[in-house]
């Protein structure tokens, strides 16, 4: 029988949202398809069982980026999706962060959501509709979870903000910010802009908040008519009186020690120092091993609180500093002799190297998804190796995490970058993670545009991002900027916030609460501003400006314009001919579609021997000009001179000297270079030279005029076999000024 599928919509932006369930899928725990137009996402939330010796939530988001959902066959080498992509992580990344803050504190049953293109139809964006559909499936499972949530995109067209665009609109929007939220609270921000303000980003966020109401109510209608009962799950709940026990007996020696200079080292060692000693008083030198699990939480509990407390009762922060200021600031550049760019910030405890590496066009980033990119000439990668922090790990692939905060920066540093026609080089940075103790995506912005600015890349501002924090207990809250590591774990909110003088350039958001309103994130903000002015000015002290001039190692990329239909003459057969050149001139050189050349040298005597040759090989021939060509081909009745690389003409005998020519070879042999003129080019093409007309001093209709049948020859000119050079109409064979030559002696360009 066949499946009955069960529809609810709603609307959001102006627009309808379906989503259906009961069809697919129906082993899940809860399973939906959401829809939008033409493109559909599917859903699937699974609750499994608890893990043997976990103590953490094991929540997994997986999406699944089919390009069959585009029509399209994967460009890999098995023609199957493997990995996933950089937008797909960035999908299954956004679909995380607002779902984890909503599950019951202690759970730790295994959770797994899977997410799925089915279609997409380059109109609606599928990002979206993946938090919606994810939300969906979990409200209608039978996993515990605290939902729902909606998602919207908010873009800014002609001074006017939209909810829910579409990708044509987002592509001349001023603004791409992404949130979710619950029915009072907004959950996640991730948002790229070009330096827009924070009032209009408050403006935004009011309205994300307010287009998810409908997507929400009509989940939880949902959840009411067909979601299965919540299953029952063992939590691992809190001992809080053991965990007031321990506060009240080690308050005094954590606080001693938050008093103390503040060095991380230090502290993260006498915290270790004094539960170690602490253990050792309450259950002695052999401890039973679950009394020492229990007390131990207990303590890391504790040890939280008491850092809490002091920030939010009494304005103390871990280093001592205000919950308004920034840390001590270093900027340095040029660390790298050869790489194009380099800029060091440190910040605190937080340091970033940034190498910035200049390349041609060909080496952007080709790009194989559905989001309708087909490359990208700006990359931004950032790196963060164990000992950044102290550790020893294993080092592999990129984690989401290091793919996240990449994008971030890169979003950041993108509304300042020029554009391509003005400079046409791709662009890689590359953010080495050196010292971590909080914000080191902030920092890495930070270097990124030190770096760009070091190798002349003509950015229009610097920009810098700093990291808010939050501590939030009932409605007393404070606001920290520039946050450390310890207040970013023991905190309820990671606000990161980018940015020019001029406006915000790139936003993210993370809670680890149940959302903070639309006002405390306005009050974020306008903080953050601050904040960020105050980096700028350390950093300008440093370099105000990119540099006048590119580094003299960077490739130099000069364009040059060649008509379409030349664009085989410069590649050659099998690229014959390019690869030639570029090596021979030590060049780098791309070609686009519409006849633009890339040429790239580092020298500029490489560069210039390069254009030359493209321009001869690509150069049309035209009446009246005189070229200096090499004999090519000889002939009774005249030569064949190669005039252009590849094009030829003829120079009939009559015309090779301003006295009678008995044999050509008198004149000219293959390979004998000789100078003519042009004075015909056919309609097909073939070309008629005179060297008599340069000797003589006519013009070319003079040239013209006495190349006609019964026009004036040399004196005493005659044709060889004894006919007159005067007399073309003499019997015995047609005149070499005849290209009707049943020689074959046609001009014609040569590839």
């Amino acid at each position: 029988m066949k499946p009955e599928a069960i529809l609810y919509t709603a609307t959001l932006g102006g627009k309808e949202l379906s989503f259906e369930t009961g069809r697919l899928a129906r082993q899940a725990g809860g399973s939906i398809v959401v829809r939008q137009g033409d493109s559909m996402m599917f859903a699937a939330a699974t609750l499994g069982n608890v893990r043997e010796g976990v103590d953490f939530f094991p929540l997994t988001v997986d999406y699944e980026e089919r390009m069959y959902a585009g029509g399209k066959i994967p460009g890999s080498f098995f023609r199957r999706e493997g990995r996933p992509s950089t937008e797909a992580t960035l999908v299954a990344r956004l679909t995380d962060r607002p779902l984890r803050p909503l599950f019951p504190d202690g759970m730790r049953n295994e959770v797994q959501v899977i997410l799925m293109s089915l279609s997409a139809d380059n109109e609606n964006p599928l990002d979206m509709l993946a938090i919606n559909a994810a939300s969906a499936a979990l409200m209608i499972s039978d996993v515990p979870w605290a939902g729902p949530v909606g998602a919207v995109r908010i873009a800014y067209v002609d001074g006017e903000l939209i909810a829910n665009p579409t990708m044509q609109e987002m592509e001349i929007s001023e603004l791409d910010l992404r949130v979710a939220g619950s029915k009072e609270a907004i959950l996640m921000v991730e948002a790229g802009s070009n330096e827009i303000s924070e009032d209009l980003m408050a403006e935004a966020l009011q309205l994300a908040h307010e287009s998810i109401q409908d997507v929400i109510a009509v989940q939880e209608r949902m959840a009411r008519e067909i979601g299965k009962a919540k299953r029952e799950v063992s939590l691992a709940a809190s001992d809080t009186e053991l965990i007031a026990q321990v506060k009240s007996a080690v308050k005094a020696r954590v606080t001693a020690l938050l008093d103390q200079p503040y060095l991380k080292s230090n502290l993260y060692e006498g915290m270790d120092q004094i539960k170690a000693e602490y253990l050792l008083e309450t259950l002695g030198e052999e401890p039973d091993p679950a009394e020492l699990s229990r007390y131990g939480k207990a303590f890391d509990e504790a040890q939280r609180m008491i850092v809490r407390d002091r920030i939010l009762f009494e304005g103390k922060r871990p280093d001592n500093r205000k919950v308004y200021e920034v840390r001590d600031i270093s900027v340095e550049t040029d660390i790298s002799p050869r790489a194009h760019g380099s800029g060091l910030f440190t910040r605190g405890e937080t340091q970033v190297l940034t190498l910035a590496t200049l390349g041609t066009p060909k080496e952007a980033q080709e790009l194989d998804n559905l989001n309708g990119m087909d490359s990208k000439r700006y990359m931004h990668h950032y790196n963060f190796p164990p000992y950044a922090t102290g550790e020893t790990k294993r080092v592999g692939g990129q984690s989401r995490r290091e793919i996240g905060h990449g994008a971030l920066a890169e979003r950041a540093l993108e509304p300042v970058l020029p554009n391509e026609k003005d400079f046409p080089y791709t662009i890689r940075l590359v953010s080495e993670v050196l010292e971590s103790n909080g914000s080191s995506s902030m920092a890495s912005v930070c270097g990124s545009s030190l770096a760009l600015m070091d190798s002349g890349v003509p950015v229009s501002a610097a920009v810098s991002g700093v990291a808010m924090g939050l501590i939030m207990e009932g409605e007393r809250y404070v606001i920290l900027t520039d946050i450390l590591g310890t207040e970013d774990h023991l905190g309820d909110m990671d606000f990161k916030v980018a940015g020019t003088r001029d406006g915000i350039t790139a936003l993210q958001m993370d809670i680890k609460i149940a959302g903070i309103t639309p006002e405390i994130m306005a009050e974020a903000l306008r903080r953050a501003r601050d904040a960020r002015m105050y980096i700028l000015d350390q950093m300008d002290k440093v370099i105000a400006e990119p540099r006048p001039e590119l580094k003299s190692h960077v490739p130099r990329i000069e364009t040059i314009k060649v008509p379409v239909d030349k664009i085989g003459a410069i590649i050659g057969p099998a690229g014959k001919n390019i690869r030639a050149l570029q090596e021979e001139t030590n060049t780098k050189i791309d070609i686009d579609d519409d006849g633009t050349v890339y040429i790239a040298a580092v020298d500029g005597e490489g560069f210039y021997e390069a254009r030359e040759r493209i321009l001869a090989m690509t150069e049309t021939a035209e009446i009246g000009r005189i070229y200096t060509g090499k004999c090519v081909r000889v002939t009774d009745f005249g030569a064949f001179i190669e005039i252009l690389p590849g094009v030829d003409g003829m120079v009939h005998i009559s015309q090779l000297s301003t006295e009678r020519v008995d044999k050509v070879e008198d004149v000219v042999n293959v390979g004998d270079d000789l100078t003519v003129m042009v004075i015909d080019i056919a309609s097909d093409g073939k070309i008629r030279l005179s060297r008599q007309a340069l000797l003589e001093g006519w013009t070319v209709e003079e040239a013209r005029e006495r190349d006609k049948p019964g026009g004036s020859r040399p004196r005493g000119g005659s044709r060889p076999g004894g006919r007159s050079g005067g007399d073309r109409r003499s019997s015995g064979g047609r005149s070499g000024g005849d290209r009707r030559d049943r020689s074959g002696g046609d001009s014609r360009n040569r590839r």
